[in-house]
């Protein structure tokens, strides 16, 4: 079985956006707002890892599917740390970029390009 490049990139992001949710705990000033921290985490994952998917099914290369993948990534990280203050800027910044770069590898390594009516393989 294999996925289209969207939902691999939905699956692999949602379970590492939960993992970085989950990794909060190892925080102890973020005791307080745990759940706001996963839910954020888990939505930017799964956010990241779908878009990241349609975006790499139009790109072919490796470099530029990680790439894609870091500055999607970013971007949403950028509006968590808008949301929450830049005192954590480095804190969500570095591990939203590096699911990013995961992501990307993952989706353009081991998804499957979108099969488009007629083609015939």
């Amino acid at each position: 079985m294999s996925l289209t490049k969207p939902m691999l990139g939905l699956a692999v992001g949602g379970a590492l956006g939960l993992l970085d949710g989950l990794s909060g705990f190892l925080e102890p000033s973020l005791t307080p707002m745990m759940g706001s921290v996963i839910t954020f985490s888990l939505m930017k994952g799964l956010v990241g890892g779908i878009v990241t998917g349609y975006v790499l099914q139009r790109v072919h290369s490796m470099m530029l599917g990680m790439l894609a993948g870091i500055a999607i990534a970013a971007t949403l990280s950028l509006l968590v740390i808008l949301r929450a203050g830049t005192t954590l800027f480095w804190d969500v910044m570095i591990p939203g970029m590096l699911l990013g770069a995961i992501v990307g590898f993952a989706t353009q390594r081991f998804g499957r390009a979108k099969e488009f009516l007629g083609s015939s393989s």
